[in-house]
């Protein structure tokens, strides 16, 4: 009886330590907070050189793209608070005037300097609830 249970703990430790290192070796790198612009350009100084993710949304009217190029330079706020980033590549179908977008990228006192493919945009119409005004069928 001694023999099995000790074959018993043994295996469950073993699926234990698996189970927790493949868990663990799966969220260490997808797991990344962001700070909205409006925490990070209050106090910018402790920001600047540290890699990090940034929330806001862009700024109307303040795409520009140089011409025959991937270069982008657009503003992006909340609550007030506004910084300019830089971007080099091909940006999302959604990234465009007044969209969310979480930037991944450096902060200087230049501005931020988003990594390449660092933009993401999201596209609040897709996840909203619409109001048609429909009634209810008598479900």
């Amino acid at each position: 009886m001694r023999h099995k249970a000790i074959k018993i703990a043994l295996t469950s430790t073993v699926l234990v330590l698996s189970f927790t290192g493949l868990l663990y070796s799966t969220l260490r790198d997808g797991t990344e907070y962001y700070k909205h612009v409006d925490e990070v350009m209050a106090e910018p100084d402790p920001w600047y050189g540290q890699r990090l993710q940034l929330h806001g949304h862009v700024v109307p009217g303040s795409i520009a793209r140089k011409p025959n190029s991937l270069d982008y330079r657009f503003e992006v706020h909340a609550n007030g608070h506004v910084v300019t980033a830089t971007y080099t590549g091909i940006v999302p179908d959604t990234f465009k005037d007044e969209s969310e977008v979480v930037l991944k990228g450096t902060l200087s006192p230049e501005g931020f300097a988003v990594s390449p493919n660092g933009v993401m945009a999201k596209c609040p119409s897709k996840y909203e609830a619409q109001s048609t005004g429909a009634t209810n069928i008598g479900y």
